[in-house]
């Protein structure tokens, strides 16, 4: 079809307004699951301290009549330490770009201010639940909070060749293998036994399916309607309780994290402030700072699955 003779085209006009949608479209992964679910509080040095005890070993025995006493010898309780790091996200906007009108945001500042809140959250997800290990540091080495599986040792499973000492120390990985429920149900026996109760399992994205795929969830009726088929595991029920199987993108894949929120904390020595830095010129910078570290009440509250296969 041949087009109007002389008719006027977009291809030749010069003033027409650009279309630029207000919406900033932004899908980067922003969940932090393990910090969001454990507890805070605020601490006053960059070493800080708690305290754990056992009970003494359960006794069925009974005493003579008219026994005389011998008295049992107390146990200290036992003092773990951990420390906290300082992670900062920072902006420079100039004045011009201050001044003008961008899409989609107020303020170009604010804007980047908010990008970055959330890039550091990350941050921290990253450094509370994976395996970095205890770093005290000096004048030119950064100080590491130890990692959520720097510390567990009591409830773990581990590939050949892998080890944890724990205490904040990293653990050593071993030979990876294919998540299986057995792995799973040996590590929340151990928990039970040691009197822990998880009820927040972590895992990556392709652990996650795996555990979708579990005998248990085969059996059970996966056709809801003609257009929905529920095929995913949201609730492990062992017989040891309920588990929240909750996916991540900042633990790392190779290990699943059983978690008791109860006994786990984020400790700010800082919380989150937005500091103004001097200005040189015309450009305004502004960062966020934060201070804190893990504290991992009792490590034998939590578990891990580790040295997993994650494809």
């Amino acid at each position: 079809m041949a087009k109007v003779t002389n008719a006027f085209d977009t291809y030749t006009a010069t003033a027409d307004r650009e279309d630029l949608s207000n919406i900033i479209y932004n899908i980067s992964p922003m969940q932090t699951p393990f910090m969001s679910s454990i507890g805070t509080r605020n601490v006053s040095n960059v070493v800080f301290d708690w305290q754990t005890e056992s009970l003494p070993t359960p006794s069925a025995s009974g005493e003579l009549e008219g026994f005389e006493l011998s008295r049992a010898a107390s146990t200290a309780t036992v003092r773990a330490s951990n420390v906290c790091m300082i992670s900062k996200r920072d902006a420079t906007v100039t004045g011009s770009q201050e001044s003008s009108d961008p899409a989609g945001k107020r303020s170009e500042m604010a804007h980047q201010l908010a990008i970055m809140s959330k890039a550091l959250k990350r941050d921290m997800e990253e450094a509370l639940c994976q395996k970095g290990a205890k770093t005290t540091g000096n004048a030119t080495t950064a100080r590491v909070t130890g990692g959520f599986e720097s510390w567990i040792t009591s409830n773990d499973s581990r590939g050949t060749g892998g080890a944890s000492t724990g205490s904040g120390a990293a653990p050593t990985d071993g030979t990876q293998r294919d998540l299986t429920e057995d792995l799973l149900k040996d590590v929340l026996e151990l928990a039970f036994t040691n009197g822990g109760e998880p009820s927040l399992a972590i895992c990556g994205p392709h652990n996650k399916q795996v555990i979708s795929g579990f005998t248990g969830r085969s059996q059970a009726r996966q056709f809801v309607d003609q257009n929905t088929v529920e095929a995913s595991v949201s609730i492990y029920s062992s017989d040891f309780g309920e588990l929240k199987i909750v996916p991540s993108n900042r633990s790392r894949e190779r290990s699943l994290l059983l978690v008791d929120p109860e006994f786990a904390k984020v400790s700010y020595l800082r919380n989150f402030q937005t500091v103004d830095i001097a200005t040189i010129g015309d450009a305004e910078t502004k960062m966020i700072v934060v201070e804190y570290g893990l504290e991992v009440s009792n490590e034998a509250a939590h578990g891990v699955v580790a040295d997993l296969n994650v494809s």
